[in-house]
């Protein structure tokens, strides 16, 4: 067996260099931003004063704990996040496959990729500026909407301070931002299907539907289990950015999520110990569900990490 030179190895990193420099940039960054700030969860257990530390604040075991399944609003807070996240999750599933199958349709190359184009520059937008516009045309005065319902001699309505629209607003624009970066993933799929099957179908007599039912769906029914069982791992994550940017305090009932509720409490109030503990809270479930979701990936899909 041959004997590997000791300087071997680097001589290989010298040779890499470049590609040496962006991965330990990279673990320097998660190291720093994800790993240090773990040092500051300690204060779960205690009742942690700024002006103390984190070594000298009193420690309180397991209070903050008790304390949480003690108010009333984090029951409301938790059923929101799960009721927002489930109605994206589920729109979200099923507006971009159809998206897909449609646009798959078109033939003409040229109105097929502005449509593309279009659909997939709201991702790009932060929902600092979605936001904007969203508060702009569903303002009460002046607002594009309620000026059309104006035209029809109905009264305008406050969208974004009704707890009866604010889910479905939440939800809708969520939908709008997301669906034509979603779409990519489902058009790579149809893109594998074999053009064959579909050559076999038309001489068997199938026309466009049966070809998409016996063809289209199931060619992409292993992309499409992978994503809904991976989007279980953020059932808890409701969209901080988007509720931040468009919630106030008269939907708070409908629209205040476990991120906003932990921002509230740690940055607004002050109240560190209890906002790390919910938050705490939170990172743990989401774990466990994220490792399901892995488990029932590669279980379903054959999808692997490693």
């Amino acid at each position: 067996m041959s004997r590997v030179p000791s300087n071997s190895l680097w001589s290989n990193i010298r040779r890499n260099s470049l590609l040496h420099a962006m991965v330990w940039s990279g673990l320097a960054f998660v190291i720093v931003f994800s790993y240090v700030p773990m040092f500051g969860a300690m204060i779960v257990f205690q009742n942690y004063r700024p002006a103390l530390g984190f070594l000298k604040s009193e420690w309180v075991g397991f209070e903050n704990f008790q304390f949480i399944f003690q108010l009333d609003d984090i029951y409301q807070v938790v059923w929101n996040t799960f009721v927002i996240s489930i109605m994206k999750m589920g729109f979200g599933f099923f507006v971009p496959i159809i998206f897909a199958l449609l646009l798959n349709e078109v033939r003409s190359l040229l109105f097929k990729k502005t449509v593309q184009t279009m659909v997939y520059l709201p991702h790009f937008m932060s929902w600092i500026i979605l936001g904007g516009v969203l508060a702009n045309v569903l303002s009460i005065n002046g607002g594009i909407v309620n000026v059309m319902l104006g035209w029809f001699g109905l009264e305008p309505v406050m969208f974004l301070g009704n707890n009866s629209w604010f889910r479905p607003i939440l939800v809708a624009s969520d939908i709008w931002k997301e669906f034509g970066f979603s779409t990519i993933v489902y058009l790579a799929a149809l893109a594998g299907i074999n053009p064959n099957l579909y050559e076999a179908a038309i001489v068997d007599g199938a026309n466009r539907w049966k070809q998409t039912i016996y063809i289209t769906i199931p060619g992409m029914a292993p992309i499409m289990a992978l994503v809904a069982t991976l989007s279980l791992g953020g059932i808890l994550n409701a969209g901080f950015d988007q509720v931040f940017n468009l919630y106030n305090p008269l939907v708070y009932e409908t629209g205040d999520i476990i991120d906003t509720y932990v921002y509230r409490m740690g940055l607004v109030q002050a109240q560190y110990s209890f906002a790390t503990t919910v938050g705490l809270s939170k990172s743990l479930i989401s774990l466990i569900l994220m490792a399901v979701s892995y488990h029932l990936a590669y279980k379903y899909a054959n999808y692997r990490i490693f």
